[in-house]
């Protein structure tokens, strides 16, 4: 996965066009260098799965 491609699944959650994103484990610390940079990143919620893969949704609220 690239820094880009990150990005525009990122914006996808965010636009709703997608609700959910798996990240797998190869994918996960580009995916996260991308992800703590935006200004609504605790809107996102990343669940670990089995096999060190993580599920990403987009929260209206965020976490606290």
């Amino acid at each position: 996965m690239t820094e880009e491609q990150a990005k525009q699944i990122i914006e996808q959650l965010r636009q709703r066009k997608i609700e959910e994103y798996m990240v797998q484990k190869e994918d996960f610390l580009v995916f996260r260098s991308v992800l703590v940079a935006q200004e609504d990143f605790k809107h996102f919620r990343g669940e670990a799965q089995r096999g060190g893969h993580v599920l990403f949704t987009y929260l209206d609220t965020p976490r606290s």
